[in-house]
This record gives C-alpha cells, sequence and structure tokens, in this order.
C-alpha cells in the first residue's frame, strides 16, 4: 500500500517549492507603521497559543478597532474582556510563554500575522489604559515580537469571506444545540438555553 503521507522538509517541498528569496523580506521582527495602521484598523484577532505537551488553542478576541494597543515597535497589549472563562490560551501562556495572532479588518482580503513571546499582567494602569465602555480590561496579555508580516489575500478571495451574498443566514443556535445534544435536553431546553446566551450576550459584554 503506497504511503503518502509527507514527513520530511524534502518531501514537502517537492510539494510546495521553497518561495522565492524576495518572499522572505516581507517578514519584520517587529511592528512597522503600516502593521501598526492595520492593528489600529483591526476589530478582530485571533489568538493561538499551545501547551507544554503541544495541544494547541486558538482562539478569538474581538472589540472596536485597535482595541490592541501598539506599545512600541516590539511589544502589543491584548485586552482580555468577559468571556467563558475557561482560560485555555492564558494557561498555555504560563506554561510556553509562546503566542501567534491574526488581524483582520473588515473587506480588507489581506490579515496581519504577528509570532512572538507572550506574558500575562494585571498592572492596574495598563488594565486601565485598556478599558472599553468605563470598564477596564480584566487582564493583558504582553506580546514580545519576533515576527510580524502580511498574509496575502488568495484565502479570503477563494472564501468568498468578505462577499455578503455568500453569508449564512440560516445558522442560530449552534452553542445550545451543540450542548444540548451532549445534556440530552429536549427543544425547549434547548431553546431556554440559547435564549440565556442572548441575554448573556446582551448585558455581559464588559
Amino acid at each position: 500500500m503506497t504511503d503518502y503521507r509527507i514527513t520530511s522538509i524534502e518531501a514537502l517541498r517537492k510539494v510546495i517549492v521553497a518561495p522565492k528569496p524576495s518572499i522572505e523580506t516581507k517578514v519584520f521582527d517587529h511592528v512597522d507603521h503600516h502593521a501598526s495602521e492595520f492593528i489600529g484598523r483591526a476589530p478582530l484577532c485571533f489568538v493561538a497559543t499551545y501547551d507544554a505537551q503541544g495541544n494547541v488553542d486558538v482562539s478569538p478576541k474581538g472589540d472596536a478597532p485597535g482595541f490592541v494597543e501598539v506599545k512600541s515597535p516590539h511589544m502589543l497589549l491584548l485586552p482580555e474582556r468577559k468571556g467563558n472563562r475557561l482560560t485555555y490560551g492564558f494557561r498555555n501562556i504560563l506554561e510556553t510563554g509562546r503566542v501567534g495572532l491574526i488581524f483582520m479588518v473588515p473587506g480588507v482580503r489581506e490579515a496581519l500575522r504577528v509570532n512572538g513571546k507572550a506574558s500575562l499582567t494585571n498592572d492596574p494602569e495598563i488594565l486601565a489604559r485598556l478599558a472599553a465602555e468605563g470598564k477596564p480590561a480584566l487582564l493583558a496579555t504582553e506580546v514580545a515580537v519576533d515576527e510580524c508580516f502580511f498574509h496575502c489575500g488568495k484565502a479570503f478571495i477563494r472564501s468568498k469571506l468578505w462577499q455578503s451574498d455568500t453569508w449564512a443566514n440560516d445558522i442560530e443556535g449552534v452553542i445550545a444545540k451543540q450542548i444540548g445534544s451532549k445534556l440530552a435536553l429536549n427543544d425547549t431546553q434547548i431553546k431556554e438555553l440559547d435564549a440565556a446566551l442572548e441575554a448573556n450576550y446582551k448585558d455581559e459584554l464588559y
């Protein structure tokens, strides 16, 4: 039986050839003014972390555009708001101190990628500076930037992400339905759970 698994860099490069040397010039070791401006326009950031065993977690973080502060070309500050309190990503940061970020701006085909070292702080001055709706951040993730570069728009173009005529309008109650299935809830209980979640979205966003 033929084994088609790719298990080496050499095998990988037979499928995806090495990039042109000029491509590597797009990777910076800091946040330049173009990247800083993009972060200032971004209302959404995906945060990737991993634990000591290599288990990976990715979590979306979102707020008003510019909610992530560019403290310096080498340091970002990412605020934490109310959420599900599972703290998977934060526990990973405590174990490995590494993070990967993807910033997105609605309607823009390119994304910004930042990789670096991460630490957590609850410095009152920082939390107050990162406040939203009159409430300070719960804590902040400090990201010491190792790599910063723009990702090309091919994935967004292929996915038609920003084309509204492709957006789903028939998907709702997904969290309640999944939990309801696990807990064997009936339809009425699932609707009640979904209503409770909607109320939480309205009343507990900050």
